[in-house]
């Protein structure tokens, strides 16, 4: 069962988050863990747990891009 669970989790955590950045309603995902709360808590851990590491690694990922930009710019700028 983890196995559907956590197949379920990531593609409502994806499909989430697609919406909510179509939206620009950056708690969306917390409304919908509400829904699941009422029917299953386990399902809620899991897609809060999915969408969680998603936002983590979104964040990670503009740090990295920020961090090269900045680089290159400053060996553009020695140039």
């Amino acid at each position: 069962m983890s196995t559907t669970l956590d197949t379920l989790a990531q593609k409502l955590a994806s499909d989430t988050l697609k919406v909510q950045d179509a939206l620009g309603e950056d708690r969306l995902y917390m409304e919908v863990a509400q829904v699941l709360a009422a029917a299953s808590q386990s399902m809620e851990e899991a897609f809060l747990t999915e969408v969680r590491v998603r936002l983590a690694e979104q964040k990670a990922r503009e740090f990295l891009e920020k961090k090269l930009a900045a680089a290159q710019a400053a060996l553009q700028a020695k140039d």
